[in-house]
């Protein structure tokens, strides 16, 4: 009995041993690939010290590593590893051709039936009645689509090209892009990394259509017993059915032309809380503590004078009225304003209260920040909310700051002489800085790629930027370094923006995520996921609770920061999404694309308010006015263009008395107030000033 107890705990022990050597070469693989974090942490829980790491050789470690991957000793020999990459070859070619099984759905595929059914549903289609004719067309581009995957799949290249070449003049002209980038597939394996095959696999295509509509196309699937168009009808498409009439050519392109068909009504029903945070009462933190009463009836003084009572600021006594449609101001936590952060708050209301009022008998001014002799590429500009400094990320990997007025940046003071200042000076983040240390401009070095995007804190003392090398960065506008480098994506990331209120940002990648972040964390809060292709723009609403993001796979999403759901979906787009504004009473999105269209969203329900078209190319930057009365909106048409939002919101609040497919085209000359062209300078980005004066920013194109 004790042999054997012995054997039990001699075993153990080699199994310890085992896993500590284990432990020791994971822990060396950590140290190789710099990830110092990690080690630290595992070090600390396993109690490893540094002598323990340098008994382990990197022979141990590719031991431990090919015993986890189940090779033996000859194929863990660096002459060997052909075999590896054969074994994995095998693999992926075995789940490449099981995948292809899906598109092509049996053995029996017959691509002539296929192609005679395509043409007999597409008889059928014109052969309809013109009030149903546009909604039973949308059913076209999908199963065209589907039917050149399946011959594709089996390898038929060169008929599945004819196929598409045949029939494609009869779709509309925003699908042909898609349909451009599918022909490009010359491989059966090609199909598995597309986005468009993905999306339309992953979630079935929408089709918004009339019941009646509906019943028509399904009688003739019955009647001519196409079990074919059937099959790919039932895999891959969705009907979202409504009462009424059959809508019109207009209304149903108005929200056709994403990858996966419009949006389902369902996917808009939650609520959201569009209104705006009540704001801070600013009297109670500017008017001084009431000195003690004197009684005014002094014997001994009868004839003193009275003393006045202090008068109150009329701009600081109007308090802001609660929003029914706001989020509670503990929805989401938010950051305790410092003492210098009031202050800020205060300057620009006070700023605001000389603001000039917009409309269409009182256009802005517009001044135009020209960037000259760039031989490395301005690839962004982003101007801080008090309007005193720009920042341009380039695609050389750096960043430069300049300062727009008299004022130099400053970098602050040494320790020591930080150290002797007195803290409760009125002036104190004046006096923290160095006057001899004044720059007009200043350069901020680290991305290792260009530079897709800078943000300035709403404190205008940290500045944000994001990269090709698939990192952001948190640099401080006091110490100009640094401060931290947030890693989670693992693609270029092309947007990042700040929160209103501070603290939060939010970013967007090529990994098709968009992702929330808080300044004083490295990991993300919120992954968003659910777009079809990569996430090209985000921006934050007004009042910080939720976050817009617009897609190549040309949907604009609305998502809950507190959930990290999608709580808007929205089509109508017919390109990749470029720029994002949310209008300043929170209720109005508006989105521009490459499709160079602008289109305004109610956030309220998600339907289409409507679409304004005047520019020729993409859209690249939008903003409203300070007062909400103006939208303006400029792009690589050199142009940049003033619409009456004022009027948009007037005519769609008074005419809003049918569901959203049934919204008509605007005539977008009613609200187009100016264009300004620019000689030859595409715009990078707009803002508006406290005071309404709009400045622009661009590149000189010789």
């Amino acid at each position: 009995m004790s042999l054997e107890m012995s054997n039990s705990n001699g075993g153990n022990g080699i199994q310890r041993a085992h896993d500590k050597r284990e432990m020791l070469c994971l822990l060396k693989l950590l140290k190789k690939y710099q990830l110092k974090s990690t080690e630290e942490l595992l070090c600390q829980e396993a109690n490893v010290s540094a002598a323990d790491l340098s008994a382990i050789s990197e022979t141990d470690v590719q031991k431990v590593l090919g015993a986890a991957l189940g090779l033996s000793d000859g194929e863990r020999e660096p002459p060997r590893s052909t075999s590896v990459e054969t074994k994995q070859t095998a693999v992926t070619e075995a789940n490449a051709a099981e995948a292809l099984a899906k598109f092509i759905g049996d053995d029996s595929f017959d691509a002539q039936q296929h192609e005679q059914a395509y043409e007999d549903l597409r008889s059928f289609v014109e052969d309809s009645l013109d009030i149903y004719k546009h909604e039973l067309s949308m059913v076209l581009y999908p199963i065209l689509v589907q039917i050149y995957f399946k011959m594709l799949a089996i390898g038929q290249k060169e008929k599945a090209r004819a196929f598409i070449e045949k029939y494609k003049s009869d779709l509309d002209g925003y699908y042909i892009e898609g349909l451009f980038n599918l022909l490009m597939l010359s491989k059966p394996e090609e199909l598995l990394d597309n986005d468009l095959v993905v999306a339309m696999e992953m979630d079935k295509f929408v089709i918004r259509m009339s019941r009646d509509s509906h019943s028509l196309f399904k009688r003739h699937i019955q009647d001519r017993r196409q079990e074919v168009v059937a099959d790919i009808v039932s895999k891959y498409l969705h009907f979202d059915t409504y009462e009424g009439m059959a809508r019109n050519k207009l209304q149903c392109v108005a929200t056709a032309g994403s990858h996966i068909g419009e949006a389902k009504r369902q996917d808009n029903k939650m609520r959201v809380y569009y209104g705006l945070l009540k704001e801070v009462d600013f009297q109670t933190l500017t008017t001084p503590a009431p000195a003690p009463e004197e009684e005014d009836d002094d014997p001994d003084a009868p004839d003193r004078p009275k003393k006045k009572k202090p008068k109150k600021d009329p701009l600081l006594s109007k308090k802001s009225k609660s929003d029914p449609n706001a989020p509670s101001i503990d929805r989401i936590p938010l950051p305790e304003l410092k003492d210098s952060d009031k202050l800020l708050k205060l300057k620009a209301l006070r700023e605001a209260s000389k603001r000039m009022a917009l409309g269409r008998d009182q256009l802005p001014s517009a001044v135009f920040y020209t960037v000259l002799n760039s031989q490395q590429g301005v690839t962004c500009a982003e101007i801080s909310e008090d309007s005193t400094m720009v920042a341009c990320g380039f695609a050389d990997s750096s960043i430069r700051i300049w300062s727009l007025t008299p004022a130099k940046l400053r970098t602050l003071k040494e320790a020591d002489a930080l150290r002797e200042l007195d803290k409760e000076s009125a002036d104190i983040n004046v006096r923290m800085l160095d006057d001899r240390s004044g720059e007009t401009t200043r350069n901020f070095l680290g991305h290792t790629g260009p530079v897709y995007r800078c943000a300035f804190a709403p404190e205008m003392n940290l500045l944000l930027s994001c990269s090709e090398d698939s990192t952001i960065r948190l640099w401080s506008l006091l110490t100009w370094s640094c401060v931290v480098t947030y890693r989670g994506h693992v693609y270029p990331v092309w947007d990042v923006r700040f929160a209103p209120h501070g603290y939060y940002f939010v970013s967007c990648s090529y990994d098709k995520t968009a992702r929330l972040w808080a300044t004083d964390s490295n990991q993300a809060l919120r992954v968003f996921v659910g777009h079809l292709s990569d996430v090209d723009c985000v921006q934050f609403h007004p009042n910080s609770n939720y976050v817009a993001t617009g897609s190549s796979d040309r949907t604009v999403r609305l998502w809950d920061n507190m959930t990290g759901q999608s709580v808007r979906l929205m089509t109508g787009h017919k390109g990749s999404v470029s720029a994002l504004a949310f209008s300043t009473c929170g209720r109005y999105l508006a989105s521009g694309s490459i499709d160079s269209t602008i289109i305004i969203w109610d956030l309220s329900n998600g339907s289409l308010v409507t679409t304004l078209l005047r520019h020729t190319s993409t859209v690249t930057t939008i903003t409203f006015s300070r007062d909400g009365t103006l939208l303006a909106a400029a792009g690589l048409d050199n142009n940049l263009t003033l619409w009456d939002f004022h009027k948009v919101t007037d005519d769609y609040i008074s005419n809003h008395i049918t569901v959203s497919h049934h919204q008509d085209e605007n005539d977008e000359d009613v609200y187009l107030l100016r264009t300004f062209p620019s000689k030859n300078s595409p715009f990078v980005t707009l803002h508006f000033t406290r005071r309404n004066l709009l400045m622009c920013v661009g590149l000189f194109k010789s």
